[in-house]
Order: structure tokens, then sequence, then C-alpha cells
């Protein structure tokens, strides 16, 4: 019994340090890649963003303005791009009265 233990024990040390050198080679294959493509080991942390979309423009011009009631149905291109500014001007000076500095734009996709 104490043969097979031992025989055992001995067979599991020689998988773990096959296991150990197959990652060390890995390693120095990917340091080698990276230095070979000229990538920097560390990345820069993304740059976080909020984005916000109205899920209704149209229906939202209705019910809060006129102008809305009367181009909705007509021009809705417009009345949404007039949604999103009077969205952006609302939050602007929401943020600007909380005295928070915030750099905010329409990106059209």
């Amino acid at each position: 019994m104490i043969v097979f233990l031992l025989v055992t024990s001995f067979v599991l040390a020689c998988m773990s340090g096959i296991l150990l050198w197959q990652l060390m080679v890995q390693r120095k294959m990917i340091q080698q890649m990276l230095e070979r493509e000229n990538i920097p080991e560390h990345q820069p942390e993304p740059e976080l963003a909020i984005v916000l979309k109205v899920l209704d423009p149209i229906g939202l011009a209705k019910r809060e303005s006129k102008a809305g009631r009367l181009i909705g149905d007509r021009l809705p291109t417009t009345a949404t791009k007039m949604v999103y500014q009077e969205v952006l001007k609302e939050l602007t000076s929401e943020l600007e009265a909380r005295e928070i500095d915030v750099d905010m734009q329409i990106e059209y996709r």
C-alpha cells in the first residue's frame, strides 16, 4: 500500500512539473508575441460614457409642445432632433445647477 501511494505521489508530482513547464513556455510565447507585435502589456483603461436614448421621441414631442404635435407626424426626423436638443439643454442646465462639469454632445449614428 505504501509503495502504491509513493508511486501515485511521484506520478502526480511529475504531472505537476509538466504542467508548470507548459505554463512557463506559454507565458514566454505570449511575451514574445507581444514584443514582436509592439503591443503594450497593459492597455489604458477605457473612457466611461453614458448613452441616453429617448425611447419614443415623437410621442414625447407631441405630449410636451404644440410644435411637436404639428410636426411630429409630418417631419419625424426634425421632431426627433428637436427632442434630443431639448433633452440636452435640460440635462445641461440641471447638471450646471448642481455644479457638475460635463461635456455633452449629440452623436448621430
